[in-house]
Parts: structure tokens; sequence; C-alpha cells
């Protein structure tokens, strides 16, 4: 029988495309990570990654186990949600911590299916920008959060107190005004093709982006407007208004307010992973079912 931690481990590394990344998203080393993987092609019976100078590729025996383990997976979510269900969430209250984004596009089915469930359960919803929301889980101030991280970044460690789960990772897409010839293309573009390209950055206030803002700016773009908010929509409202292009979370693109012209590039490993935090140490019925919930719903997802 396949052990789900190491299922887990070839979910994340599929989506990650690297053991390294994978390790950084689920909290492991880098040779823990790689001995459940030996593990499981031990189980298999068969070679399931095959690395390369990028990261790692799943092959044809992996891919294959993959669709099971995603399906595993879900059934074993889908039990942990039923399970808390059989005790009785007749009262009590959920308090999420969000950010803007994933509070738009994120939450509302998820809250909707839980309040159809749990009609007597209080439900607060607040907003902490990255990385607040952490913090008040830590601090007790919320049961649940929804934070982001950056790649390329130095992913901060979080507080001992809290563990982080993937909810959704996403790659981060080029958004220019409707009609731009760098949008106009098929196929991912090139990050050297944004040489001398006004850029709207939004690195003087995002510690979260800087990786990010350096690897467009050692790509030759050239800031253009500093936007010192985390506010995706008037990104998007400068960049159709035609004063710059920009880099922003393909959901942020696809949903935009204005309209853009969005364009994936090369070598499409500027992501953003949206986590789910919980405390490591308590748990609550409201809570793990919540969070079922929206891993349920958007989890182990890749663009």
């Amino acid at each position: 029988m396949y052990d789900p931690t190491r299922l887990a481990a070839l979910v994340a590394v599929s989506e990650a495309g690297s053991i390294t990344r994978a390790a950084e998203r689920l909290g492991y080393t880098v040779p823990a990570l790689s001995q459940q993987l030996a593990k499981l092609e031990r189980e298999a019976g068969a070679a399931l990654l095959v690395r390369h100078h990028r990261g790692a590729r799943l092959t044809g025996a992996g891919e294959l186990l993959l669709a099971r383990a995603r399906r595993v997976l879900d059934e074993m979510e889908l039990a942990r949600h039923e399970l808390a269900q059989l005790v009785g969430l007749g009262g009590g209250r959920l308090r999420v911590a969000t950010f803007t984004t994933a509070g738009i596009h994120l939450l509302p089915p998820a809250l909707t299916a839980f309040r159809r469930a749990h009609p007597d359960v209080e439900l607060t919803v607040t907003g902490h920008e990255p990385p607040l929301g952490v913090a008040a889980v830590a601090a007790g101030d919320a049961d649940v959060a929804l934070t982001h991280t950056y790649e390329p970044a130095e992913l901060p460690a979080p507080p001992a107190s809290v563990t982080l789960e993937p909810v959704l990772v996403e790659e981060l897409v080029l958004v220019t005004a409707p009609g731009h010839a760098l949008t106009a293309g098929t196929g991912r573009l090139p990050l050297a093709e944004l040489a001398g390209q006004p850029l709207i950055s939004m690195a003087p206030a995002h510690p979260a982006r800087q990786g990010v803002e350096a690897a467009l700016a050692r790509a030759g773009a050239a800031p253009a407007v500093l936007v010192e908010t985390p506010d995706y929509a008037l990104v998007c409202a400068m960049v159709s208004a035609g004063l710059g292009a920009a880099v922003v979370p393909e959901m942020v693109a696809r949903t935009a307010a204005t309209p853009v012209g969005f364009r994936p590039l090369e070598p499409g490993e500027l992501r953003r992973t949206i986590w789910v935090c919980r405390r490591t140490d308590e748990s609550s019925p409201a809570a793990d079912t919540f969070r079922a919930l929206l891993r349920g719903t958007f989890g182990r997802s890749a663009t």
C-alpha cells in the first residue's frame, strides 16, 4: 500500500517542477524529500522521476501514479471533511484572515459551501496582506489565514506555532494594454523580450516580490511607475491605460476589471503559491472543515 505522504510528495514535485521547490513548499529538506520519493519508486517498482538541469519531470509511470495519487489525496480530504461534519458543527465561530485577491476569487465558493453545510457557525473575515495573516493565526486572532509567497524569492520561515499548506500554485504572466505587440503573439514570451520595456513595478512595498522584480531587472525591463500598495487592480488599471507592462499572477490577469492582454513567460519559473495557514497544535471542527473545503476546491492546482 502506498504511503499518502509519499504520494503527496510526488504531487508536489509534479506541480513545483523540481525537488528543491517541492521540498520548500512541503517544509522538508531536499534529502528528506528525495528519500521519500526513492521509497515510493521502490514501492512502485519503476522510475517515477527524471532529473534534469532545470528540475525534475515525471516519467510515464510517474504520470500514471500521479493521477491515482490525486484521487487518493482528494478522497482523504473528503473523508476529513465528512468526519468533521459528524462532530456536529451546531455553533461556534470561524475566523478567516485573507489577502485581497484570495478574498475575491478563492474564498466565496468555499465560504458559500461552508455556510450551506453549517449555517449556525459564526463567520468572520478580515483583511490581512501577507505575511500579516500568518501573524494573526500565530497570535490566536484568526483560526485560518490565506497567505502567499512568490518565486524566485527567499521563503520566510513561518513561526513554529503555525503550519502552511499549499492551496494553489500559479504562474506569473505578462499583462499589457490590449493589442500590445508583446501579448499579441502565441506561446511563451522570453523574459529577454522585456528589455527596455516600461514596467509597472511593485518592488518598493513588496519584499515577497523583490525576487520577481530582480528577475525582471536582469531581463532589462525598465521601471516606469512604482506602485507601493498591494493592489493588483490598480496595477492592471494602469497597464490598461498604457502606462507600462506588468507581471502579475494569472488569476489576476484573467479576472482584471479593466481590459488587458496577457501572455505566459519563458521559462515559466515566476510563480505565486497561495497557502492556508493554521495553528500547528490546535484544531477545531470548523477550521478543519473549512480547510478541507478550500483544498478540495482549489488544492493541487497549477498553471
